[in-house]
C-alpha cells in the first residue's frame, strides 16, 4: 500500500468514459465557467465604477462576487483541462491547493452572507443608526473578518487533512479534491489523526450553525419590522432589498446542506458528482443573476457598464480602420 510520503499525485473522477462525452463535458463546463466569470465580473465592475453603488450593501456584494469568482475558479478549470486532455491526474500540491482555496472561499462566503444579513437588519430595523453602525471602517473590518475566518478555517482543515498518512490508494472519487474523499484514503491505524480532522469538521459545523441562527434571528426581526410598516409601498421596497440576499442564502445553504447530509458511505459516485456540482458550481453561477434580476440600481449600473464597453470597443475598431 502506498503511503502519503510516496504519493505524488491523485487521480480525480473521470466525468465520462468516451472521448465524445469528455469533449461535451468540456464545452458544457466552459460555458458555465464563462457565464460565472461574466456575471460576477460585471457585478464587480458595476459596483466599483458606479458611485451610486458605493454603499455597504453593494460593498458586501462586491466581496461576494469576488469570492464566487475564486470558488468556481478553484474547481472548474482543472476539471475542464482533464476533460480536454483526457487525463485524471492532479499533483499532490495541486490537490492540497484546491482543498485550501475551496474551503477558504466557501467559509468566507458563508461568513459574508451572515454579515450581509446584519446589514439588512440594520437598514430596516435601525435605519437611523445605519451610517453609524455600518460606516466605511466598520464595513472594511467586517469584510476583512470574513476573509480572515475563511483563511484560518481553511488553513486548519488543509493542514490537518494532508498531515494524515494515506495508504488506501490515490483515487479521489470526485471531480475535484474534497476533504471527505481525501479522508477515505487515510490509514485506519491513524485513528487519532483521523479523529482530529473529524473534530475540526464538527467545530466548523457548530460555527456554521451559529451563523445560521444569526441569519434566522436577523430575518425574524426584519419580517416583524416590515409587517409593522404602515405603507404598502414601504413594505414592498423593504422586501425587495432583502429577497435577493435571502434567495442567495437559501441556495447556498440548501445545496451545501444536501451535500453534507447525504449518506456518504453508500452513495453512488454519480450522486456524489451531481451533489458536489450543485454546491460548488451552481451558487457562483446563479448569484449574479439573482442579485441583478429585480434590482433596478444594479440593472442600471450594468447597462451603463455595457454601454461603456460598447462605446470603447466601437471607438477602438474605428481608430484601427482609419
Amino acid at each position: 500500500m502506498p503511503n502519503s510520503s510516496s504519493i505524488s499525485e491523485f487521480l480525480l473522477l473521470a466525468l465520462a468514459d468516451t472521448r465524445q462525452l469528455q469533449l461535451l463535458h468540456f464545452w458544457l463546463l466552459l460555458g458555465i465557467y464563462l457565464a460565472a466569470l461574466l456575471g460576477n465580473g460585471l457585478i464587480s465592475t458595476a459596483v466599483a465604477c458606479d458611485h451610486r453603488l458605493h454603499t455597504p450593501m453593494y460593498f458586501f456584494l462586491l466581496n461576494l462576487a469576488l469570492l464566487d469568482l475564486g470558488c468556481i475558479s478553484t474547481t472548474l478549470p482543472k476539471a475542464m483541462a482533464n476533460a480536454l486532455w483526457d487525463t485524471r491526474v492532479i499533483s499532490y500540491a495541486g490537490c492540497a491547493a484546491q482543498v485550501f482555496f475551496f474551503v477558504f472561499f466557501l467559509s468566507a462566503e458563508y461568513c459574508l452572507l451572515t454579515i450581509m444579513s446584519y446589514d439588512r437588519y440594520v437598514a430596516i430595523c435601525k435605519p437611523l443608526h445605519y451610517g453609524t453602525l455600518l460606516g466605511s471602517r466598520a464595513c472594511a473590518t467586517m469584510a476583512a473578518a470574513a476573509w480572515g475566518i475563511g483563511f484560518f478555517n481553511s488553513l486548519l482543515h488543509t493542514a490537518s487533512t494532508f498531515s494524515l498518512p494515506l495508504c488506501q490508494g490515490n483515487a479521489v472519487d470526485q471531480f475535484f479534491c474534497e476533504i471527505p474523499h481525501i479522508l477515505k484514503l487515510s490509514c485506519s491505524k491513524s485513528f487519532k489523526s483521523y479523529l482530529r480532522e473529524v473534530g475540526f469538521l464538527l467545530f466548523s459545523v457548530c460555527l456554521a450553525l451559529v451563523f445560521f441562527v444569526f441569519i434566522v434571528v436577523s430575518y425574524v426581526q426584519i419580517f416583524r419590522a416590515v409587517l409593522r410598516m404602515p405603507s404598502e409601498q414601504g413594505r414592498h421596497k423593504a422586501f425587495s432589498t432583502c429577497l435577493p440576499h435571502l434567495a442567495v442564502v437559501s441556495l447556498f445553504l440548501s445545496t451545501g446542506s444536501f451535500a453534507q447530509l447525504k449518506p456518504f458511505s453508500n452513495s453512488s459516485p454519480f450522486l456524489d458528482l451531481m451533489v458536489s456540482f450543485l454546491y460548488s458550481v451552481l451558487p457562483p453561477t446563479l448569484n449574479p443573476i439573482i442579485y441583478s434580476m429585480r434590482n433596478k440600481e444594479v440593472k442600471n449600473a450594468l447597462s451603463k457598464v455595457l454601454q461603456n464597453m460598447h462605446y470603447f470597443s466601437f471607438n477602438k475598431v474605428r481608430i484601427c480602420l482609419t
